[in-house]
């Protein structure tokens, strides 16, 4: 048996890794620019924070789940009356929260 300590991990073993952290951190930030499964940081000072931003909660529900209130499919914009929101409705972060535990 030879040792590879710099093996990939399997996708299914990393979520367990990471299953204390917000799962908003699957997507980059868009707010600072960091990449996926980093914390986010505060920009100026590139001090690092304990919550994902607000923008990448967003894109992380937007990219997950479906919303009840408007009935979009993931990766589209959530919308009032077919004029699109910048955030997502409430209910969105709700079924994507759901979907994530």
């Amino acid at each position: 048996m030879t040792r590879r300590p710099n093996a990939p991990m399997p996708d299914s073993l990393r979520h367990f890794m990471r299953a204390g952290q917000h799962p908003a951190r699957s997507v980059p930030c868009p707010h600072c620019g960091v990449g996926q499964h980093k914390p986010c940081q505060v920009p100026s000072s590139k001090r690092v924070m304990n919550q994902p931003h607000p923008q990448r909660i967003s894109d992380w529900a937007r990219n997950t789940a479906c919303c009840p209130q408007c009935q979009v499919e993931p990766t589209t914009a959530c919308h009032d009356e077919g004029r699109p929101r910048i955030s997502v409705h409430a209910r969105r972060y709700q079924e994507a929260e759901e979907m994530a535990a």
